[in-house]
């Protein structure tokens, strides 16, 4: 993809999809700069963590300011359900700033700083189509397909990819969360959850140099749930 080491910066990076996707960039010999609360489990040369809230959208600027990476991927996220009726307000404001402005204030910041040939994946959701219970969470991971879309656009011609990878329920620690209320996980038809080492490895994919002429799409990983 481009000259000399690849870095990527990755968030959500101490457990689940972004943990799983760190791990994968580093055995396909990448830099990766993690951002996470919680200190990431990586004890390798090539891996920096970076602690932060993303919760904190105002630092999240000043915080990346020294960091100019080849890729960037959003995989932190979080999950709250409620039916009408009873939504939970703060919730969804909650899941729309991670998500979303998050998303945007990171490829604010980066975007400019990305070298010909860069990355930016976003890790969004099977159920960004709708799904009974989890509309306000739906909408969150609608909006990235948009931002996506958009933003491919723009950097098309900088041959930039901007790109969404959109799981069904995978094997992490989000999907035991007690705090998931109203939210019972399915399986998809394949008998298994989708596992992180596969979200991973696509996303792995999107940002190798074989990838280049796809971009503002969303690559679903159902397990069949979408058939």
């Amino acid at each position: 993809m481009m000259g000399g080491r690849p870095h990527a910066l990755v968030t959500g990076a101490s457990s689940g999809i972004g943990a799983a996707i760190v791990e994968r960039l580093l055995r396909d010999g990448w830099r990766v700069t993690g951002i996470s609360r919680r200190p990431a489990p990586f004890d390798h040369p090539a891996f920096d963590h970076l602690s932060l809230d993303l919760g904190d959208v105002d630092a999240i600027a000043p915080a990346v300011a020294g960091i100019a990476p080849t890729a960037l991927v959003h995989a932190a996220g979080v999950l709250r359900g409620g039916q009408l009726g009873a939504l939970n307000h703060d919730d969804g404001a909650a899941m729309w700033r991670l998500h979303v402005d998050v998303a945007e204030r990171l490829a604010d910041a980066l975007a400019p700083r990305l070298p010909e040939g860069g990355r930016i994946v976003f890790i969004g959701s099977r159920t960004a189509s709708g799904a009974s219970g989890r509309g306000q969470y739906a909408a969150t991971k609608a909006a990235l397909v948009a931002l996506a879309r958009s933003w491919a656009a723009e950097l098309a011609p900088r041959g930039i990819t901007v790109n969404v990878v959109a799981p069904a329920a995978t094997e992490t620690p989000m999907l035991q969360d007690p705090t998931r209320v109203n939210v019972t996980p399915k399986l998809p038809p394949i008998g298994r959850f989708i596992r992180p080492e596969e979200v991973a490895a696509s996303v792995a994919f999107l940002l190798s140099a074989e990838a280049g002429a796809i971009t503002g799409q969303q690559l679903v990983i159902c397990g069949g749930s979408s058939l």
